[in-house]
């Protein structure tokens, strides 16, 4: 007996010395973990938890430290998840928890965290940096925002809907998705809130909404158990076919795992996203030993708790102490390692992204037909080599969407025609007629139109995707808000015509963008009676300063030319050359040389100052010229408008013509001869009318001496009609900004204008009278002009005394003669 219990010791120590853990002191570390242990994916996380427990410390079977795992089951229930947090930190006393997988409130927890100076890692909300203790097992839904927004941008998609499940959580992607379709100038069209505990008499009422919308692309952003009621429902309506396209957020796509044959078959041919993790060679060898273990895939999650536990194993060694939760947090937020997702750290709050995988559920399984990595976008294939990502072709593989489609489903529909023949309204018996000129035949009982606007309304038509059939509805009485009570009140379907936006217009209908130009203008005619006018932009003073200067450097020429000892010329003979060379600078004709380079100084300061006065004349006489007619009717004289428009006058009041006399005026030739006659003889001085008016009458009397001297931007310009909601006003704008970009809405009005004619721009506002010039103006340019001349005669007459000056008058004037008889003598050789 005593033999056998020594054998039994030895055998002991045996053991106790090769494997060193059983005979060590070791510390457990509690870490608490809650999970959905109802659910397969609460339970492979749990169970590679365990896996990672189990290999760090058989690679590290010397350290100190040994996490100790306290389960709880939330059952997938916040309050249960709650409750199971508060236990584990009360009464457990962890020093950290992994979890929950259900979603309690991202506030909440952080909030609960830093209380109790705990570090929680949770599976699920968002991080809050206002909340240092709280840590993610998850992606940066930013990362997964640009991914969606690259598939979407590279199908050329403009428009989605965006149906999310409905909770306190909000929607932190759809956020994220927004900001950056702004940029993209894509719309989210809708935004589909569901409810987590809908019934499917609910979730069928929201999809009836859907199929009422003409986009077709839909985002989908739910938990996967709301999903895997959703896609049901979705089939059974008949939206899972070729005219849509469905995409699948992170979360979302964990519906694909689902074991129920009806719900695999209801979502074939959506596009999904996951999480990209690279292969290496831990994760292939956990990978084999969990699928002899496991029927289904190892999830993501999975491999990321996995690679937490390594993290926070190495963290708790270092640390040592259980209970100090900051240095274990700066432990866990300082630790980098090499796991099995590749380079793993948590120094952000969240899991490093890789990037997404885009998967198709295709034939009741799946298919990778692409990637997205933030560095290269959409690519087709990711391959690892030594540890080096290498990135082959551009955009994805071929995808099968519903119904087993393999063509690109458009972003909206493309009707092939609106199913009714349209009511247009159109006025008849317009007397400007060039835009719209409707005649009704009473044989026939069919209206007929030409014009402007009717041109752009047609070339519109035809080019929308769809057929769009109209007859035209006659209206010899009454005015365009007649028409659009009309319109309002559903006896007819729009309007053609030059129909102006304005804001209480846009109370009863809605209006397409507009397809003129904008604003009031102000119509003259020039003033060529005046023959004096060629004095006007010069005052009285400055003509006489200019004249005097005309002399005066004429005769400083003409006294440095007499001088000049090379000069030929005596200065009787001279002084008219001189003068004559002087005037003609005016015109910058001069042919005569000048022998002084002093006189020639002169000449080139004179020559500036006329140039300059030259130019300014020119702009001040063509503005008068311009302005004048427009002048008389602003300081009282009579202004013509448009009789019948929208403004009846009243406009007039908002431009330069306060206190002015105001007529109407009917036609485009009442116009030209109300210019004619003026305001003096029975006419107008100036006419105010909307700019698209102004064209077309320049265009009809281009030959005429009219012109628009001034335009303001008070009104909108002209735009087609159509009843409140109507899709054509949306489609009929594409279509006009379209005629603009390719040149076809200048050829048209090319066509109806005669010529083309150049609008003022729109911040013309006013016009600004032409001041008269005055002579304080250029006091500057007279100023150097005088001082150079003056400076110029005293060189030459310095250099003339000194040339005259010689050794026998010096000697003369040393020897004694006295310096009156030198003065005398020198004003003689002079």
């Amino acid at each position: 007996m005593p033999a056998m219990n020594t054998n039994l010791c030895i055998l002991i120590l045996f053991f106790c010395t090769l494997n060193h853990r059983l005979c060590a002191d070791f510390v457990d570390v509690d870490v608490g973990i809650v999970l959905d242990m109802e659910s397969w994916l609460g339970k492979s996380i749990h169970s590679s938890i365990m896996m990672a427990i189990s290999d760090f410390y058989a690679r590290n079977h010397s350290y100190k430290t040994r996490i100790a795992v306290h389960t709880k089951d939330s059952k997938g229930d916040r309050l249960q998840a709650l409750s199971a947090v508060l236990d584990l930190l009360n009464l457990v006393k962890v020093s950290t928890i992994i979890g929950p997988q259900t979603y309690i409130g991202s506030e909440l927890l952080g909030s609960i965290a830093d209380t109790s100076k705990v570090p929680i890692i949770s599976f699920a909300g968002k991080s809050l940096t206002e909340y240092p203790y709280l840590l993610h097992i998850k992606e940066d839904e930013g990362s997964l925002a640009k991914s969606i927004c690259a598939l979407v941008e590279s199908y050329k998609w403009r428009g989605v809907i965006y149906m999310y499940e409905e909770s306190d959580q909000g929607s932190e992607l759809l956020q994220n998705l927004f900001e950056l379709f702004q940029d993209k100038n894509i719309q989210i069209t809708y935004r589909i809130p569901i409810s987590a505990s809908a019934k499917n008499d609910q979730i069928i009422k929201v999809l009836h909404k859907v199929m009422s919308i003409h986009t077709m692309v839909i985002i989908v952003d739910m938990s996967p158990s709301l999903a895997s009621r959703l896609f049901p429902n979705v089939k059974r309506l008949g939206m899972m076919s070729k005219e849509y396209a469905w995409i699948l957020s992170q979360k979302t796509t964990d519906v694909f795992l689902s074991t129920k044959f009806e719900v695999i078959e209801s979502f074939q041919g959506v596009l999904g996203f996951r999480s990209y993790v690279p292969t290496t060679r831990r994760l292939h060898y956990l990978t084999n030993t969990w699928n002899k273990k496991f029927s289904r895939k190892l999830h993501v999650l999975a491999i990321w708790a996995y690679d937490t536990i390594w993290a926070l194993a190495e963290s708790i060694e270092k640390v040592g102490v259980q209970q100090n939760g900051t240095l274990l947090l700066h432990e866990i937020l300082k630790t980098k390692l090499k796991g099995l997702s590749g380079e793993f750290r948590l120094t952000e709050r969240n899991v490093i992204s890789n990037g997404f995988e885009i998967i198709n559920a295709v034939d009741h399984g799946e298919r990778k037909v692409g990637y997205w990595t933030l560095s290269k976008g959409i690519t087709r294939t990711l391959l690892p080599l030594n540890d080096a990502v290498l990135h082959y072709g551009i955009g994805m593989e071929d995808v099968v969407w519903p119904g087993g489609s393999t063509t690109i489903p458009s972003d909206s529909t493309k009707p092939t025609s609106l199913g009714k023949k349209l009511r247009i309204g159109v006025r008849t018996g317009l007397t400007f007629s060039s835009f719209v000129h409707a005649v009704y035949d009473n044989q026939s009982e069919v209206t007929n139109a030409t014009g402007f606007c009717v041109d752009v309304f047609n070339t519109c038509l035809q080019a929308l995707p769809y057929e769009v059939t109209y007859e035209l509805v006659p209206y010899m009485n009454g005015s365009y808000d007649k028409l659009i009570e009309k319109v309002f009140n559903k006896e007819i379907d729009g309007i053609l015509g030059d129909t102006t936006i304005l804001a209480k217009r846009l109370e009863f209908v809605d209006f397409t963008t507009t397809f003129t130009d904008l604003g009031l203008g102000t119509l003259a005619k020039t003033n060529t009676k005046d023959m004096w006018i060629f004095l006007k932009p010069l005052n009285a003073n400055l003509w006489l300063t200019f004249t005097a200067f005309l002399i005066f450097n004429g005769l400083v020429i003409w006294a440095i030319e007499a001088m000049d000892q090379e000069s030929k010329n005596s200065p009787s003979q001279g002084i008219g050359t001189i003068f004559w060379l002087v005037i003609l600078t005016i015109f910058s004709a001069q042919k005569e040389k000048l022998v002084s380079n002093l006189s020639r100084f002169v000449m080139f300061v004179w020559l500036i100052v006329v140039l300059i006065l030259i130019s300014s004349y020119t702009a001040t006489l063509t503005s008068l010229l311009t302005v004048e007619q427009f002048e008389i009717a602003s300081k009282g004289g009579i202004v013509g408008f448009h009789g019948g428009s929208f403004f009846g006058g009243v406009m007039v009041n908002n431009t330069n013509f306060t206190g002015s006399n105001q007529r109407p005026y009917y036609s485009y030739e009442k116009y030209a001869d109300a210019l004619t006659k003026g305001g003096k003889h029975g006419g107008a001085d100036a006419i105010v009318d909307e700019v698209p008016y102004i064209k077309m009458f320049l265009g009809k009397y281009s030959n005429g001496d009219y012109t628009m001297v001034s335009s303001e931007p008070v009104t909108s310009g002209f735009a087609f009609i159509f009843s409140k909601g109507s899709p054509l006003v949306k489609d009929i704008s594409r279509e006009i900004a379209k005629l603009r970009e390719d040149g076809t809405l200048k050829l048209l009005e090319k066509k109806w204008f005669d010529t083309e004619f150049s609008v003022l721009p729109e911040d013309s506002s006013s016009t600004i009278q032409p001041k008269t010039l005055s002579v304080e103006r250029f006091g500057g340019l007279f100023v150097i002009s005088a001082a150079s001349s003056c400076l110029a005669f005293f060189v030459s007459l310095i250099y003339l005394i000194r040339a005259k000056m010689n050794i026998l008058i010096i000697v003369s004037l040393l020897g004694g003669r006295n310096l009156m008889s030198t003065v005398r003598y020198l004003l003689h050789e002079i």
